[in-house]
C-alpha cells in the first residue's frame, strides 16, 4: 500500500470547510483514505491517522476555531 503524504490530509481539511476536534478528524481520514492507511511527511513515515493527527498538531498546522480547529494553505510547506 501506498502512503499518503500529510498534505494530501490538510488538503483535505481545506477543502471541506468543516471544523474538527482530534477523534472526528481520524474518522474523516479514515473515511477518506481507508482505516489501513499509511502516512508520511516530510520528516517522518510509516503513520496512523491518530499518529499523523497528533504529529500535525504536535507541528502547529491547525487553526483552533470556537469548536476545534481547522487548517489554512499557509500551514502546507511548499518544499
Amino acid at each position: 500500500m501506498a502512503s499518503i503524504h500529510g498534505h494530501d490530509v490538510l488538503n483535505m481539511m481545506i477543502e471541506s470547510g468543516e471544523q474538527y476536534g482530534e477523534e472526528s478528524l481520524v474518522q474523516a481520514i479514515d473515511s477518506r483514505f481507508g482505516s489501513h492507511a499509511r502516512f508520511h511527511t516530510c520528516s517522518a513515515e510509516n503513520m496512523t491517522a491518530a499518529e499523523l493527527v497528533a504529529f500535525l498538531a504536535a507541528r502547529g498546522k491547525f487553526v483552533p476555531l470556537e469548536e476545534g480547529f481547522s487548517t489554512h494553505e499557509s500551514k502546507i510547506c511548499r518544499h
